[in-house]
């Protein structure tokens, strides 16, 4: 849910759009809700100065709205809180939703709300650095022991995280993004699910989980061990007026890679990502905004999982 933007809803309704949102996907079927972690709205949703809600505020709120579906960011900015007070975030959300978190996390990429908020904006080889320091403070502090870690950015002396997970190890850990030089490295060391982007379509994808493969056979680890989710190249819709309007919002040099179209075409074209061996698919609330635009997705997933 990257959108808070509901131009028929004052602020103070705000959370209960989405609260309906959450909830109408979860009775759909729907294994995870996730938020964005930015603290402006980004390019290619909204203008900077729409609405954003800080993510794990909104998350423990939704913990409580929401019964089965997992909760987490697609991803946290590692830039953003120190790494041992993100984990005792997610470690709370855990507890709070009854074994529902999952840690999303990246490197960071939006240098304005940086500047904005007063974060230091590193370099991309020592924002990859922080990552890595991060994941190994949540693996140690997930295991249930007092736990010391120097990294080159980060550190921990003799740390406690009581109460522990609900989830016995932790919440699962999400990479997001695809950088085949480092951010691919540091999934294989620590991920139990990556998610990418779909441009470039089922070739480049192919091309990520060679170099995947290849990063985990180097350290041992078995690659089908990590979850494989993407954005879902398809728009779902019931009518040939509403196909119109989401055609009209993908920019032409994306419409060649994007099926729009009945839940039915939408699930054929999901399929051969499917035998490729991705496992989920994310639908952005900034294209299905109603109730019923929720729904028609949640069809389209069920008929995938036949």
């Amino acid at each position: 849910m990257p959108n808070y933007t509901f131009p028929d809803s004052p602020p103070e309704q705000l959370f209960e759009r989405i609260v309906e949102q959450a909830q109408t996907a979860e009775a759909c079927g729907f294994s995870l809700v996730t938020v964005m972690d930015h603290l402006y709205q980004i390019t290619g949703v909204g203008p900077e100065d729409h609405p954003m809600l800080e993510a794990y505020a909104t998350l423990s709120a939704l913990a409580r709205e929401t019964k089965t579906v997992r909760l987490g960011t697609l991803v946290t900015g590692v830039t953003y809180r120190n790494p041992a007070f993100l984990v005792k975030e997610v470690t709370t959300l855990d507890v709070i939703s009854g074994g529902r978190a999952i840690l999303g996390i990246g490197a960071a990429w939006n240098e304005d709300e940086h500047i904005g908020f007063g974060y230091t904006f590193p370099p991309v080889r020592e924002r990859m650095d922080r990552l890595d320091d991060a994941l190994a403070i949540a693996k140690g502090m997930f295991s249930g022991e007092r736990f010391s870690y120097t990294g080159r950015y980060s550190s921990v002396e003799d740390i406690i995280n009581s109460p522990q997970p609900v989830q016995p190890g932790g919440p699962r850990i999400m990479v997001g993004g695809g950088g085949e030089q480092r951010t691919l490295r540091i999934a294989a060391k620590y991920a139990d699910m990556t998610h990418w982007f779909a441009s470039g379509g089922l070739e480049a994808l192919n091309h990520k989980t060679d170099v995947l493969r290849g990063y985990c056979e180097e350290i041992g680890r078995d690659p089908a061990e990590i979850e494989r989710t993407m954005g879902a190249p398809v728009v779902p819709v019931r009518t040939d007026a509403e196909r119109d309007v989401f055609l009209e919002r993908i920019p032409p040099e994306r419409r060649s890679a994007m099926t729009v179209g009945s839940p039915e075409q939408c699930a054929a074209a999901l399929r051969p990502y499917v035998d490729a061996g991705f496992t989920g698919f994310t639908f952005g609330n900034s294209a299905f905004r109603t109730v019923e635009a929720i729904q028609t997705v949640g069809e389209t997933l069920a008929l995938v999982a036949r």
